[in-house]
């Protein structure tokens, strides 16, 4: 049984985020100038992170985000971004590359919410969630393969929940300017997505998953929409029962952080 931390973090502008376009899977831009200077800043506020395994969409968008962060990096990240396209944006079929207000008319003439509608060709939010669900499948797996096993070789670990709570603690002490400390242990992974994937999966996480809020922090907060470059993090504790991987606890510590942003202010 063991404790890891994922830092979640959105992409940097793009121009069609700029000109407010729906880019969804199908429209593969770069990074504008400003989403460049805001991915250097978000790889700045991360940069005393060592990530054991960082994993990123396989839009380009993401991969440039993904770059910069580990270009940044300066606690000793020696691994390779692994490009997994469930990170990948929601698909929003013929309403991509259209601007975001063609996608609201659509969801009114369908008498739906903008959120909740789902353009044609598109992907619905249950979707979008399985694919999230599936990520986290592989994660844990791979994270039990990779470090579960060497932190129980030495003895038991204690409950689950004292393990998380030590984490948060260890989070909080260290979540200043360089992104926090993580938690006891060290075990740290990326994954570096989209705006719209990352508000379904901080969601899931929250009321499917049941994981624990941060104190006084409000739901409609925690699930507002990220920015770009935006960090969420969340601790999750898990064990082998039966053979199988088990999450025996998760907590979030924080969602959408944009501090780092305030330096492109600055300079």
């Amino acid at each position: 049984m063991f404790t890891f931390s994922l830092t979640i973090v959105r992409h940097g502008e793009t121009q069609y985020n700029r000109d407010k376009l729906l880019q969804g899977q199908g429209v593969d831009t770069t990074l504008s100038e400003t989403g460049l200077r805001q991915a250097e800043a978000v790889g700045r506020y991360l940069r005393d992170l060592r990530f054991d395994a960082v994993y990123t969409s396989d839009l380009q968008r993401a991969r440039q985000t993904a770059e910069q962060i580990l270009r940044a990096n300066a606690g000793g990240t020696r691994v390779e971004p692994v490009q997994e396209p469930l990170l990948r944006e929601r698909g929003f079929g013929v309403a991509e590359g259209r601007p975001k207000e063609d996608l609201k008319n659509m969801a009114n003439a369908a008498g739906q919410s903008c959120r909740d509608y789902t353009p044609p060709g598109g992907e619905t939010l249950d979707q979008v969630r399985r694919r999230f669900k599936d990520f986290l499948k592989v994660l844990f797996q791979q994270m039990m393969d990779d470090h579960g096993d060497a932190s129980t070789s030495g003895g038991s670990p204690g409950p689950p929940a004292t393990r998380c709570q030590r984490g948060h603690a260890s989070e909080e002490r260290g979540s200043g300017t360089e992104g926090g400390s993580g938690p006891e242990g060290g075990v740290h992974v990326l994954a570096v997505s989209h705006g719209g994937f990352i508000r379904v999966a901080v969601k899931h996480l929250l009321e499917e998953l049941g994981c624990t809020p941060p104190d006084g922090a409000r739901p409609a907060q925690l699930t507002a929409p990220c920015p770009n470059t935006g960090v969420s993090r969340f601790l999750f504790t898990l064990r082998r029962a039966a053979g199988a991987v088990e999450l025996t606890a998760a907590r979030c510590v924080f969602t959408n952080r944009k501090e780092h942003l305030e330096w492109l202010k600055e300079c």
